[in-house]
């Protein structure tokens, strides 16, 4: 049997007190299995390279198509956050509703005010508002209170039924009181029979 060269370093070891056989040939193989015939510098010039000419992209042209050369499938990213159509401004809703003649029916044509106004209320739920409800000088003052309470009650089930909490709405009347336009005319009545969604601290 041929002795190997790590037999013979073994050998060759004196041995110390306190040193066991076992932790000493485990460092040695180990020792050993570190060493590598092979030289770094033979395999550095094997490794292969890859060179590439890559073209800075613009927002316009994302893909980076310089020449064909280079090309980039990163997205431009916008770091700016948008602001979600939920988080609007309240003033951006419009807030008032307008009524036919002796009527507090909610027109079809009125329902971007509603859902908005529902959006936002829903969205805060700290949020409060007073419905005021308003009539046209015509008929008695009683007649028009009761008119304008009912536009305004009208306008709170339409937003409740959107999910509007009921302790976030309070619906008030005004009757004739508080026309927005003065006049004797259609015009001025048209304006007049309405009504107002207002923000309450």
């Amino acid at each position: 049997m041929k002795t190997t060269p790590l037999l013979k370093t073994i050998r060759r070891v004196p041995s110390r007190p306190g040193l066991g056989a076992a932790a000493l040939v485990a460092a040695l193989l180990v020792m050993a299995g570190c060493s590598s015939p092979v030289k770094l510098d033979q395999n550095a010039a094997a490794a292969p390279v890859e060179t590439r000419n890559v073209s800075p992209t613009t927002p316009g042209n994302a893909s980076g198509t310089a020449g064909g050369v280079g090309q980039s499938n990163v997205a431009v990213v916008d770091l700016v956050p948008k602001q979600p159509p939920a988080a609007q401004a309240a003033s951006d809703v419009p807030r008032v509703v307008y009524f036919d003649f002796d009527s507090y029916v909610v027109r079809d044509e009125y329902r971007n005010v509603i859902e908005g106004n529902a959006k936002a209320l829903s969205t805060d739920r700290k949020k409060r508002v007073l419905i005021e409800g308003h009539t046209d000088e015509r008929g008695g003052s009683e007649y028009n209170l009761a008119l304008g309470q009912r536009r305004a009650e009208a306008v709170a089930r339409s937003l409740s039924l959107l999910g509007v909490q009921d302790g976030q709405l309070e619906p008030v009347s005004f009757g004739k009181e508080r026309p927005v336009q003065t006049g004797s005319d259609e015009a001025a009545w048209a304006k007049n029979r309405r009504a107002e969604l207002k923000e309450r601290q």
